[in-house]
């Protein structure tokens, strides 16, 4: 399988211009012309674009053997080595596509910089992978002008490229760097995600036919777990319905009042589909189903706006945080309250 959400850039053992510090300084963003800004939107999804029309789904996780043979892959979301900070948005399509198209069998990434903190160095000749770094800067004259003025400072967004190595590109590296994730076993019921739908607190429902989303009544319901050929898929789909529930208004606030077939139905599909595939390997489950469904309206977005996949993945990676909060918040209280017992007892 080949998945050239990748872009490549010649590293050589040589120092990105900013793979040292990772996010650019207001200066060097005023520097990046506008073109250039441009180009990488386009450059990105152009190659997620020719992935969909080949057929191909650049977010469905790079788990098992690639192309059939091989070292194993790791499962889980693309992180940073030294830090154990995960990747988000777009830059979870470009690792994962990475590691698919060279093969890696680690999920872990270092600037230049940081292999040579963590005791190593990126071997000589290995060539680094192109992720993006999206902010916004106040120009000093605006925010004279605001204060002139008595109003608000308008900002300037700009995205910065910067040069990661996967771990497996470097040598010497210290022990004890953030450990691969462990995928579960194989079985139907999986703990961690009946957890994270009972910690959503969006009302679930088990029952019919189909599975969907009901924003006016705000609630999720799926087909019972046998009725999927496969029982694992219906986790990937219950966290795909789930990430739908995350956008109510008392939530992440997104727009899910769109008529079916629309544009701003395929972003929030989009949306969906990539927040269970970031939340499935956050997990550690292995689900082969793919939503293809709305495969041709997703290129239609993508070929008419050049940043709908960097919106589409930074709202997936904000639904896949918020449930994952939520689980993590549940966790910590049954933790405090078993501890409870204990002193009682």
């Amino acid at each position: 399988m080949r998945a050239p959400t990748t872009v490549r850039t010649r590293g050589k053992g040589r120092k990105s211009p900013a793979s040292s510090a990772g996010t650019p300084t207001p200066a060097e963003a005023r520097t990046k012309p506008e073109t250039a800004r441009t180009s990488l939107y386009d450059e990105v999804t152009g190659r997620i674009i020719a992935e969909l029309e080949a057929g191909r789904f650049p977010w469905v996780q790079p788990w098992g053997r690639p192309d059939g043979g091989g070292s194993a892959v790791s499962p889980g979301l693309p992180r940073n080595a030294l830090t154990a900070r995960r990747y988000s948005g777009v830059n979870v399509l470009i690792l994962w596509g990475a590691v698919i198209e060279q093969g890696f069998p680690s999920q872990g990434w270092l600037t230049f910089k940081q292999a040579l903190e963590a005791g190593g160095c990126v071997r000589k000749g290995e060539r680094g992978t192109t992720v993006v770094y999206a902010d916004r800067f106040t120009p000093e004259a605006e925010k004279a002008r605001a204060v002139e003025t008595g109003g608000d400072a308008k900002t300037i967004p700009f995205l910065k490229r910067f040069t990661v190595f996967n771990v497996a590109q470097c040598e010497g590296l210290r022990p004890g760097l953030a450990p691969e994730a462990i995928p579960l076993p194989e079985r139907q019921i999986v703990p961690v995600a009946e957890e994270v739908i009972a910690a959503s607190g969006i009302e679930f429902r088990v029952g019919g036919n189909q599975a969907f989303y009901v924003p006016a009544q705000d609630y999720v319901q799926v087909p019972p777990q046998p009725a999927f050929f496969e029982q694992i898929n219906y986790y990937r789909t219950c966290l795909h319905e789930l990430c739908h529930g995350s956008g109510h208004k008392s939530r992440l606030n997104r727009n899910l009042v769109n008529s079916f077939g629309s544009k701003d139905y395929a972003r929030e599909e989009l949306i969906a589909e990539l927040g269970s595939a970031f939340l499935c390997a956050a997990l550690g489950i292995v689900p082969t189903v793919r939503h293809a469904d709305y495969l041709g309206s997703w290129l239609a977005v993508l070929r008419e706006d050049n940043r709908a996949i960097f919106r589409a993945a930074s709202a997936a990676s904000k639904a896949a945080d918020w449930l994952l909060a939520r689980h993590a918040a549940a966790q910590a209280e049954a933790a405090q309250g078993d501890a409870g017992e204990r002193r009682a007892a």
